[in-house]
């Protein structure tokens, strides 16, 4: 059976104690950045062994197993092939053995160059008055990133440089690493190629290193947009044994124009996804992922209020017990 989790900051807040009451008892957390100013004094990145010690033991004294880290050193040299990525790619090698140390299974990474996620909107009114992101294409400033044009071929060039140097030092020290797809999952973003935005691709990137530490973070939000059947998507990534980690959230629309929806709303037959998430036995961890704002909240963190977290979690559990049931 899955972990249900959540993904929040490493330092409490009285949010913590909410999960814990409404049954979510696993942490994916960011890295520590708070004395990001300070680590090249002390010596201690944020990726470091004692930072992230203890980070994991702030969690567990909060009655959390930190089941993963979804956060990363500076990559987008190492992610476009640029000067530089040599120095990137020992700091990503560094949080892996540490995060093996301390056994923390599971990394959550991304192949987005120069930008990571993007909308055009962060205050969408949804149900409610609620605030929702959105993406709309024809609305996006087109003006070149710092790293000007940058090819398919050279992103997937870089991304097989990563893997021949990443995967068996994860093997080693039993770290899974979780490809995140492109968000959103189009051809490129002001310039820069975006190469994890289909079923092929992902299936390209899998067959290139066949080994548990090479896996996928299965966004069942992103993954909707480039592809119609996500119950078939999990089975089929599933029962490979490939999928390491998961976000569970839905949208309307297309890749190139849509809006993020409550979890109980949008395009995904989430009852079949459930139920293949069930069936092929994934017992990592899924998370309910970008949330609406809802009254009263802050919106400085888009997607990321604590509100429509609780909900989301609530939601996911009546949505395994039902299917659970429905299995006899």
């Amino acid at each position: 059976m899955f972990r249900l989790t959540e993904y929040f900051d490493p330092w409490y807040n009285p949010y913590w104690t909410i999960l814990q009451q409404v049954g979510v008892d696993g942490a994916i957390s960011k890295l520590d950045r708070r004395f990001d100013g300070e680590w090249n004094n002390s010596g201690d990145t944020p990726w470091s062994y004692p930072v992230l010690h203890d980070m994991k033991h702030r969690y567990e004294r909060h009655g959390f197993e930190l089941l993963g880290i979804e956060d990363y050193p500076p990559m987008d040299k190492l992610r476009m092939g640029l000067d530089g990525r040599e120095q990137e790619l020992e700091w990503v090698l560094e949080l892996i053995r540490n995060m093996g140390r301390l056994e923390i299974p599971m990394l959550c990474y991304n192949w987005m160059g120069a930008i990571n996620w993007v909308r055009t909107e962060i205050d969408r009114p949804s149900r409610g008055g609620a605030w929702v992101t959105a993406f709309r294409h024809a609305d996006m400033a087109d003006e070149p990133t710092w790293a000007g044009s940058v090819p398919a071929e050279q992103m997937w060039a870089a991304w097989e440089w990563f893997m021949d140097r990443a995967v068996p030092v994860a093997e080693q020290v039993g770290v899974r690493l979780a490809l995140h797809p492109d968000d959103p999952p189009i051809g490129e973003v002001r310039g820069v190629s975006r190469i994890f935005n289909s079923i092929a691709n992902y299936e390209r990137a899998m067959d290139y290193v066949e080994s548990e530490a090479n896996a996928i973070c299965l966004c069942q939000g992103n993954f909707a947009l480039f592809h119609d059947d996500i119950a078939g998507a999990i089975r089929h990534f599933g029962k490979r044994g490939r999928i390491a980690f998961a976000h569970f959230r839905d949208v309307d629309g297309t890749a190139m124009d849509f809006v993020e929806t409550f979890h109980d709303e949008g395009k995904t037959d989430k009852v079949a996804a459930m139920q293949a998430w069930i069936e092929v036995g994934f017992d990592g961890p899924i998370r309910p992922d970008h949330v609406p704002t809802l009254h009263g909240e802050s919106n400085d963190d888009p997607a990321y209020a604590w509100l429509g977290r609780i909900h989301a979690a609530g939601y996911l559990q009546g949505l395994r017990a039902a299917a659970m049931h429905g299995r006899g």
